[in-house]
């Protein structure tokens, strides 16, 4: 946990001991693992063996909420045996997952053709017996979520299912979709425009995506990326939260939804966003973007209940 500590330290302290954050998404847990109940010497009980409760403790004890993100475009194929095989089941096993660590769970299912919306309809009736929709934010274990594309042109079926079932505001079952990043970094408008794609839904598509209210999601931005570290890490002032800032808090409903503003900026990725290239380890740590950026937003820790319309 010492090395932990200085590799993440920027997390729970923007530099004047408050959090530069009020969530950690843990990534990734393998689903075909999960459901299989795999140990060896990188899993335990199907989870990573990183993803344990020191961890999950270490940001909470500083009121970071904690999720478990199942999946990531490595284990696209395992998510699609899993959910072939028992996809009840693995939502068991991700509701007991969630139970024993105390966090919620991100869906990461990266299938772009011809996702299996069943078996995750079963994989999320099953989560959602074991820990119900909770609007109050109170119980961690109920937060549940999924992950989208940057815009509504790519996970064209699963963003077209999960929005018009999962992420009406009447009848919510998932708390919000998160708008992942594109393929490299874009231009504020370029985000915006994404983001935009999201609230406006795409009409003409066979069948629609209908819109998306502005609560139910959040966009995603690289803090490093390649070789390069961003200013979105250390620089605030030339960021694109900082850039992007007016719109996103004050995108309007296009068709669902009542209030104004995303949920908020989720950023991809802490400690090493890939296998290969730059990191936020010392001396690239996040307080000059992602910090002076939650005090520039003035971001409430804890996080407060989710606006629900």
């Amino acid at each position: 946990m010492a090395d932990f500590d200085h590799n993440n330290h920027w997390l729970i302290d923007r530099g004047d001991g408050r959090p530069s954050v009020n969530l950690v998404v843990l990534s990734f847990v393998n689903p075909l693992s999960l459901l299989n109940g795999t140990t060896g010497s990188g899993t335990a009980d199907g989870a990573p063996i990183g993803m344990n409760q020191a961890v999950v403790d270490y940001f909470t004890s500083h009121g970071i909420r904690v999720m478990l993100s199942i999946g990531g475009i490595t284990y696209t194929d395992d998510w699609n045996t899993a959910l072939a095989q028992n996809p009840g089941l693995l939502g068991q096993k991700a509701a007991a997952l969630a139970s024993r660590l105390g966090v919620g769970i991100e869906i990461d299912y990266e299938e772009s053709a011809s996702p299996d919306t069943a078996g995750l309809q079963a994989f999320i009736d099953a989560y959602r017996a074991a820990h119900p929709y909770d609007a109050s934010g109170a119980d961690p274990t109920a937060r549940l979520t999924i992950d989208v594309a940057a815009g509504d042109r790519w996970l064209i079926d699963l963003d077209q299912y999960a929005t018009d079932h999962w992420l009406t505001t009447g009848t919510p079952v998932l708390d919000y979709a998160n708008a992942m990043v594109p393929s490299k970094q874009p231009s504020a408008t370029g985000a915006e425009d994404n983001w935009q794609e999201h609230l406006t839904g795409k009409p003409n598509f066979d069948p629609a995506i209908p819109p998306l209210a502005p609560a139910k999601f959040t966009g995603s931005l690289y803090i490093a990326e390649g070789s390069q570290v961003r200013p979105e890490c250390t620089d605030f002032s030339t960021s694109l939260q900082n850039a992007t800032s007016t719109w996103t808090q004050n995108a309007a409903p296009a068709g669902a939804g009542t209030t104004t503003g995303l949920l908020g900026y989720m950023f991809w990725a802490a400690e090493r966003p890939s296998a290969r290239g730059v990191t936020t380890t010392p001396p690239n740590s996040c307080e000059g973007g992602v910090g002076a950026g939650a005090t520039a937003f003035d971001i409430p820790i804890p996080m407060p209940p989710l606006r629900q319309s």
